[in-house]
């Protein structure tokens, strides 16, 4: 029950970014750039520089870890594949300016749902690396909860702000970043279920997440980002990278 304890507020984290959102208000044309650009760098750095390492150190397998990165990237590419596109079902009756408005806010919300996505599946094996580190120790395991609550939080506003930004009520955007965050519980109820749990199979859990995460990051952040203001997205990826390498040394 401690591990579970520990992987609940780790994951309710989220909500903080969430709610640093909602402060701030529904996102404009710049300030979505910005945003879309951190979460990009946010979701960089956990990939490679939490995510990556602790995929080879459980697995101890440069080829798990190659295998899991890859298997990641082809699941979010067949994602990519049959998820319906925001250019659907639009209204013909709409003038060309409110057309693209429209189209645009379906592109970022469907970009939203990805980040939720994304980010939901890697918090899964973060939830094992909770369990596994409780298992070791019980200080190694709050502190891998604690680094976990800390990064959750930009992680909730990289949720957030495509979420927000698309049109979703402040009710439905905060329930979609605490269950992105909450699925850290499901990871480490998967862990006491299974507590032979191999850690080749933890290792390239993680690398499967970074895999699906970077090819979110390239796929749609970085071109819709760009596409909002370039100088802008740059900017939000630069600091989202630093300030995720800060919050995970």
């Amino acid at each position: 029950m401690e591990s579970l304890l520990y992987s609940f507020f780790a994951g309710a984290s989220t909500v903080i970014g969430a709610i640093i959102l909602m402060i701030f208000g529904k996102p404009g044309r710049k300030t979505m750039a910005s945003l879309l650009g951190f979460a990009g760098g946010i979701m960089m750095a956990v990939s490679v520089f939490e995510l990556m390492p602790e995929a080879y150190d459980f697995s101890d397998s440069i080829w798990v870890v190659i295998i899991g990165f890859l298997l990641g990237c082809v699941m979010m590419y067949l994602l990519d594949i049959f998820l319906p596109h925001a250019h659907m079902s639009i209204p013909e009756d709409l003038t060309i300016e409110n057309r693209a408005h429209v189209l645009e806010t379906r592109r970022v919300l469907r970009t939203g749902y990805l980040i939720f996505f994304g980010i939901a599946l890697h918090n899964v094996p973060e939830g094992l690396a909770i369990g596994a580190g409780l298992e070791a120790s019980p200080e190694l395991g709050l502190t891998i909860a604690l680094a976990i609550g800390l990064h959750n939080i930009p992680e909730g506003l990289a949720v957030a702000g495509p979420l927000k930004a698309g049109g979703l009520s402040n009710f439905k955007v905060i329930l979609f970043t605490l269950g992105a965050g909450l699925m850290t519980v499901i990871g480490t109820a998967i862990g006491l279920l299974i507590f032979g749990l191999s850690t080749v199979f933890i290792g390239g859990s993680l690398a499967f997440a970074a895999g699906a995460m970077v090819y979110i990051v390239n796929d749609e952040l970085i071109p819709q980002a760009n596409g909002l203001h370039n100088h802008l997205a740059n900017a939000g990826l630069i600091s989202g990278l630093l300030i995720g390498f800060a919050m995970l040394m």
